[in-house]
């Protein structure tokens, strides 16, 4: 009985005298709310990343189709379950030896009996800005479509989602061949990370 009148009057000497490092024991709990997907079918299908991008881009990277896909690729199968994603170089190779694929992502998942395409259209793709080309940024700009290839020819089979845009880092950097390097893979990172946000469900701080 007197331990606990003694720990009440402690109580109450503390929250009167105000002092309040007892606040965040009481108002514990981490402050994000949860992000329901835009598009909740990939839970086991087989699908096809196809990333489309015009040839001025593809001439100063010519690998930025399969290393993006990959990186989705990566993201995909770590978030959805049983989500099964075609092997980007078999992409790629189809793509480099069916001209007419290129600019067809439905006919290139057929091909490979995918459920789903996943086209990430490239608008925008640099890593040093040609008005300050000794600083390095990665910028990366894309509009995303989803064609079902699984429903009904009389079922919505196409879906527009919101377009994912990403800067990194989110100040300029000194140019070198090991920053340019390293922006690029983080940007492809950061890209695939709030790309792949859009299939599952996730938490965003408030």
């Amino acid at each position: 009985m007197v331990r606990r009148c003694l720990t009440a009057l402690i109580t109450v000497s503390l929250l009167t005298t105000g002092c309040n490092w007892l606040v965040p024991i009481l108002f514990m709990g981490e402050h994000k709310r949860s992000v329901p997907p835009e598009f909740d079918k990939l839970v086991g299908k087989r699908v096809l990343v196809f990333v489309w991008a015009e040839q001025e881009t593809l001439f100063d990277y010519p690998h930025i189709r399969y290393e993006l896909a990959g990186h989705v690729k990566t993201r995909l199968e770590n978030n959805i379950e049983d989500c099964q994603v075609v092997d980007p170089a078999g992409v790629e190779d189809f793509l480099q030896r069916t001209f007419d694929a290129v600019n067809d992502p439905k006919h290139t998942g057929e091909h490979f009996q995918a459920d789903v395409v996943l086209y990430v259209e490239l608008l925008q793709f640099q890593v040093r800005d040609p008005n300050s080309p000794d600083l390095l940024q990665g910028k990366l700009s894309t509009a995303i479509t989803v064609f079902d290839l699984s429903v009904d020819p009389d079922q919505l089979s196409e879906y527009t989602l919101a377009p994912v845009d990403v800067v990194y880092p989110e100040q300029p950097t000194i140019m070198s061949r090991r920053n340019a390097m390293l922006i690029r893979r983080e940007t492809y990172s950061k890209f695939a990370e709030e790309l792949v946000r859009k299939f599952h469900e996730h938490q965003i701080d408030l």
